[in-house]
């Protein structure tokens, strides 16, 4: 389970198992994202989401150690900083940094470690991170970033409102800087529970 602030994000990771026949990729692991609301069936927003957090992933699970096989995450979100709308952008980020955490605990070979970050920028052009959804609601942008741990590279980005590429390109950088402290809670989680 990953918590940020009031948003909380269950991960669960199931395989390398034997794939169906029918999803079964010769080369590689077949890997499957699953997003759960916290009330009521997945729909449309929750698909698209569950695409993205695909692609994030397979962008740095080591599939071809596991061909043939079958992997499924499922995230499932325990509270949503009482946002009412599922598509809440700071949601995502905890989905993303739910999902990396799984596959880490679960000892899935990986790339590289990535996380989550979501900017909000405001009427005035200041930049929040982790923003609440009240905040999300009065941005004029909310964008949502998936980077790298080793190059500091964009895997996912998603924006909801207008920004200039100049701005798109602050709220990065902040992004960017931001990922550090992750990564570093990351390392500590880690290392307090291999120290048990």
């Amino acid at each position: 389970s990953l918590s940020a602030g009031d948003t909380s994000v269950l991960a669960g990771l199931y395989g390398p198992a034997e794939a169906k026949l029918s999803k079964e990729l010769p080369d590689r692991a077949a890997l499957e994202v699953l997003l759960r609301p916290k009330v009521g069936l997945p729909g449309v927003l929750e698909r698209s989401r569950e695409q993205q957090l695909r692609q994030t992933c397979e962008a740095v699970v080591l599939g071809v150690l596991h061909p043939r096989t079958a992997v499924t995450l499922v995230l499932q979100v325990l509270s949503d900083a009482g946002s009412i709308s599922f598509g809440r952008e700071g949601l995502l980020s905890c989905c993303l940094n739910a999902a990396c955490m799984g596959l880490l605990d679960a000892g899935l070979p990986l790339s590289s470690l990535f996380c989550g970050i979501t900017c909000a920028l405001g009427p005035d052009g200041t930049i929040v991170l982790d923003p609440t959804a009240r905040q999300e609601q009065e941005a004029r942008a909310v964008l949502t970033f998936a980077i790298d741990r080793s190059e500091r590279k964009v895997l996912m980005a998603t924006t909801k409102g207008s920004c200039s590429v100049e701005e798109m390109q602050q709220c990065l950088v902040s992004a960017q800087h931001a990922a550090d402290t992750i990564f570093q809670f990351y390392r500590d989680s880690l290392r307090r529970r291999c120290s048990k």
